[in-house]
Order: C-alpha cells, then sequence, then structure tokens
C-alpha cells in the first residue's frame, strides 16, 4: 500500500471493503467504518424510544430521510437526509437555491412510523431563509414562527405512567410568554411548556401531576432540557441541572392516556416561537440512563 496517508506510526495495516484499492483510501470512508466499527447513535446506545425528532442520524439502524422540505419558490417537494449521519445541508441549500424552505414532514427514527407532520403550508416550520440553512449555534434547526401559529402533528397511542422526553431548544420569545414545546392533544394535562418565568410540565391525568420550575431563561439561548416521570417522582433538567423545584413526587400519578401530539403549540394556542433540533420520547423512566443521553445530545451539540 503506497504511504500517501500521515497515520503516525504504523507497523501493520490492513483495509478491506468498499472505497478502498491497493494504492488509496476514500476519503468518503471514516476511520471507524474502515475499522469495522461503523456509526454509533444515540438510539443504539439508549434504545427503546417512541419517537425520535432529530437534523441528525440517531441510529445506526436507520436508513430513512430526515425530512421533507417544500420550498417557497414553487411549493415543489424533495426529501432530505443525512450526509456523515448530520443533516444533508449541500442538498438542501441546493434544492432551495435562492428561496425559503419549509419543513412538511419530520421523520421519526425510532422505528415506531410516527412522523410529525403539517399539510397546511402557512403552519410549516422553516429550515431554509433565502437559499441558506437556518442555524443555531452552528447547526440546523427547525424555526417555528408563533404568529404564523406553526407546529406539528403526530399521531401517537401514549398510555403509560412514566416517560421521558429530551428537547433541544431555544426560544425566541420573551421570558413572560407563554410557549408551547409540546402537547397532547386528546387529554390537555399533557404538556412541557415555558410560562412566566417557569418551566411547567403536566405529566399525569387524574390526578393532575405539575412539574413546575423557576426557569429564568436567556431569550434565543439554547437549552437542552429532559423531563422524566417515574414511579415515585418526576423532575426537570436544564442543561444537565435539576430544576430548583424538582423532584415532586408523582406517586399518586394516573397515568398518561393520549391518541396525539402537538409539537409546538397547545392545539391551536401558545404556539412556539423559536428553534427546534432534537425531540426524543421514551414512555418509561429514564432516570438511569438520563445523564449518559443528556451527555451524547450535548457531546453534539455543545449546549453547555
Amino acid at each position: 500500500m503506497a504511504n500517501n496517508i500521515n497515520w503516525g506510526k504504523i507497523y501493520e495495516s490492513t483495509a478491506w471493503g468498499s472505497g478502498v484499492s491497493d494504492n488509496s483510501i476514500s476519503w468518503g470512508k471514516s476511520y471507524a467504518d474502515l475499522a469495522g466499527g461503523g456509526f454509533t447513535g444515540l438510539l443504539d446506545t439508549y434504545s427503546g424510544a417512541a419517537a425520535a425528532y432529530s437534523l441528525r442520524q440517531l441510529s445506526s439502524t436507520y436508513s430513512g430521510d430526515a425530512i421533507v422540505v417544500r420550498r417557497a419558490s414553487d411549493n415543489a417537494t424533495q426529501a432530505i437526509g443525512f450526509v456523515n449521519n448530520e443533516l444533508d445541508t449541500t442538498s438542501l441549500e441546493s434544492f432551495c437555491s435562492g428561496t425559503d424552505g419549509f419543513v412538511t414532514t419530520w421523520y421519526d427514527q425510532s422505528g415506531n412510523s410516527v412522523d410529525a407532520t403539517q399539510g397546511s403550508a402557512a403552519a410549516q416550520p422553516q429550515i431554509v431563509s433565502s437559499g441558506s440553512t437556518i442555524l443555531e449555534n452552528g447547526k440546523p434547526t427547525l424555526d417555528f414562527d408563533s404568529s404564523s401559529s406553526q407546529d406539528f402533528n403526530v399521531s401517537i397511542t401514549i398510555n403509560t405512567t412514566a416517560y421521558s422526553n429530551f428537547i433541544v431548544e431555544a426560544s425566541d420569545d420573551t421570558a413572560n410568554t407563554s410557549t408551547q414545546m409540546m402537547y397532547g392533544v386528546s387529554t390537555s394535562v399533557f404538556y412541557t411548556r415555558l410560562r412566566s418565568l417557569d418551566l411547567e410540565s403536566r405529566v399525569s391525568s387524574s390526578p393532575i401531576i405539575n412539574l413546575d420550575d423557576d426557569f429564568a431563561y436567556t431569550t434565543s439561548q439554547q437549552y437542552l432540557i429532559s423531563i422524566i416521570n417515574g414511579a415515585s417522582q418526576g423532575a426537570h433538567y436544564i442543561d444537565g441541572t435539576i430544576g430548583n423545584k424538582s423532584p415532586n413526587d408523582t406517586s399518586t400519578s394516573g397515568g398518561i392516556n393520549e391518541s396525539s401530539l402537538n409539537l409546538g403549540s397547545s392545539n391551536g394556542a401558545f404556539y412556539f416561537n423559536g428553534k427546534i433540533q432534537e425531540m426524543v420520547f421514551y414512555f418509561n423512566d429514564e432516570s438511569s440512563n438520563r445523564s449518559g443521553i443528556e451527555t451524547n445530545i450535548n457531546d453534539f451539540y455543545s449546549i453547555y
């Protein structure tokens, strides 16, 4: 093999498979691929998600696209996938060259096919502005505009007494505005929102269990919000730190019973104004995995 790569000290090296010849190694292959290790995503390590939406690839077994985008110039649509486990922004910007792009579908990567959709053009979150991908902290993001009532709909059955939710978001609203990140449509008692300097979640119906932590968030700053509802207590975590009023006793929880969700609104009110890059749902208590999940997310997004 020709010595055309500076590996440092190499005593013996053998590479087989696609992208490899006797005198070159394709830069399209990562070291992990050549070594047989491959890509390991969040859901490979922490499996069992009920729904998972992201602009990065979350599982090595997921072979689908990330989103479907509608361009404003002619309303044509195109599915956009991943390159090197991140959103294919080259294809995205080529498709939306010189115009704006809006997301009609955010694909679920959990394997449960509970895709988030929005059929109304005016209500679709934006991802491209004048041909350029919208970014938050250097990574692609969906941009929700509350004045345009933008959100997604998800048909999903939720019947559980425990759940966990991890959200990467940055609210553009002032801190006294009620803005909804996730809302269960059928019972009105399953949601997460920023409201009046609080991070508030209702995690149960009959009786209603509230988690309510003071959260004087900085407008347009990226945060990782984790919500854990277990068998005996529930808690918020903000950038890996437990909320000041958490944990709360949830031992009397009646559980959650939903047939659908809104992502980015509360069924026609309190529309989210800001950016969301990732939302992962588990219908079980992920307390033991919380720190590891947060580390995986933060390693990618560099939030805190």
